[in-house]
């Protein structure tokens, strides 16, 4: 059975004006000066710099990816981007199903199912998205919330090749708490039998799985040496080549 191959991501969200290019080089001036690390990196930055990212990291280890995509190939949906012109910008992969475009944006996991399928059809990776609200969390319904939202957001015929799949526990999000080691362990095992179960143990065991929620230099080693962990969708700490690279780190002997 193949291993999942490791993915260090980095989100942007609604951040970065064309003076982020300076992060791109100075990220790809730390992976150069460095041990090559086991992981493959990514930067998916908003769409207005993604041609220009592309471009600059164009020759680097560095792989670009777009943050939302709309389920339909083209047509009258101002404001929204397809798979295909993220695609045509120099993207290779795609996150759908975000928490906060599950929750600004009341998108369903119906919906995420879509987006994915789209991605796929353009030649995408699909980043799919799963997590649940401290609410859920005090209730005691994480694994229950998580296995629904799988079981409804990816498509059949996920491989490791087409999907990564991201835990990012919502009220870790950009509020400096993580769950702890064993926590992450618990979700991440249960996301990895319903793989299994559902696309067999080859499959399901083969596809990259990361955390995501406040993930930071100085917890990744400890995050990323989790069972079943296979890397970081990163947040804020992507925003800074050092901090993105400290993450990195993770993956380095």
């Amino acid at each position: 059975m193949a291993k999942p191959t490791p993915l260090v991501a980095g989100n942007w969200k609604m951040n970065g004006l064309n003076t982020a290019l300076a992060e791109i080089e100075a990220l790809s001036g730390l992976l150069g000066g460095k041990d090559t690390p086991a992981c493959d990196v990514m930067i998916c930055p908003p769409a207005t710099l993604l041609s220009r990212l592309a471009d600059a990291a164009d020759g680097s280890s560095i792989a670009v990816g777009g943050q939302d995509c709309h389920q339909n190939v083209s047509g009258a949906h101002t404001g929204d981007i397809s798979a295909q012109m993220l695609k045509d910008a120099g993207a290779s992969a795609v996150i759908v199903g975000h928490s906060e475009r599950r929750a600004d944006h009341g998108e369903s996991d119906k919906t995420v199912h879509d987006k994915a399928v789209a991605a796929w059809d353009a030649g995408l990776k699909a980043i799919i998205c799963v997590g649940e609200t401290e609410s859920q969390r005090d209730a005691g319904e994480t694994i229950q919330v998580v296995e629904g939202q799988l079981a409804g957001s990816i498509p059949e015929g996920a491989t490791a090749d087409n999907m990564v799949v991201a835990y990012e526990p919502v009220w870790a999000i950009g509020t400096g708490r993580t769950p702890t080691a064993d926590d992450v362990a618990a979700v991440h095992a249960a996301m990895r039998a319903a793989l299994e179960a559902r696309f067999g143990a080859e499959t399901g065991g083969s596809v990259a799985l990361l955390y995501g929620g406040s993930v930071k230099p100085g917890n990744a080693v400890e995050l990323m040496g989790v069972a079943n962990v296979n890397g970081a969708l990163v947040g804020g700490a992507s925003l800074k080549a050092a901090d993105f690279d400290g993450i990195i780190d993770a993956y380095r002997g």
